[in-house]
């Protein structure tokens, strides 16, 4: 009873940020909300006993991701209405699909509540969510999860590669020619008399 009611209040409050995610008006105030259901849905994932997961929404979105938004969104000026110019012409489609999902999700919860029994086996105490995911990760899902890295590995090479430009002016140090230099190239001995002081 004290899961249900936790699951309820915390899906009331991520239900509510996400709708300020869409209309608050200030675009600061959007990524704030954006956080707040971040959190909420860890919260909610920690009720389901998927605590790897929902430390790392937390500590990859919101450590990261949302940091990173806000510092844009701060630092750059963006115009405001012209972001808003397309909302009234998607609101129609917009609002079908969140009907559907609505729909979807209340006929799940349907389903559990009519008696139908949920399929979440009993685990021991010393059961250690991150451990089964990684065994699972790394034994039925081995080669989609290589391929996903290869991907990732040739998507930030790819990055780098189109961003990088090449400067004429700058200097650089050839550490090949240093360490070949031989003295002769480098030191020359000047033979010049010694002078008297008077």
């Amino acid at each position: 009873m004290f899961e249900a009611i936790v699951f309820y209040v915390f899906s009331a409050i991520l239900v509510f940020s996400a709708l300020r995610v869409i209309t608050a008006r200030n675009t600061v105030h959007s990524a704030l909300f954006l956080v707040l259901a971040f959190f909420t849905c860890s919260a909610i994932w920690l009720l389901l006993r998927a605590e790897f997961l929902a430390i790392t929404l937390v500590l990859v979105y919101v450590g990261a991701v949302m940091v990173l938004f806000l510092f844009v969104v701060m630092m750059l000026d963006i115009n405001l209405d012209h972001l808003r110019e397309g909302f009234w012409k998607y609101l129609p489609l917009g609002a079908l699909v969140g009907i559907a999902i609505a729909v979807e999700m209340g006929m799940l919860l349907w389903v559990n509540f009519a008696g139908v029994q949920s399929n979440m086996p009993d685990v021991p105490a010393d059961y250690s969510n991150t451990k089964a995911l990684g065994n699972v990760m790394y034994t039925d899902y081995v080669y989609p999860f290589e391929l996903a890295a290869v991907l990732l590995l040739v998507a930030i090479i790819a990055a780098i590669a189109l961003t990088l430009r090449r400067r004429k002016d700058t200097k650089s140090q050839d550490p090949a020619e240093q360490v070949a230099v031989r003295r002769e190239d480098r030191v020359r001995l000047v033979s010049m008399p010694a002078e008297k002081s008077e």
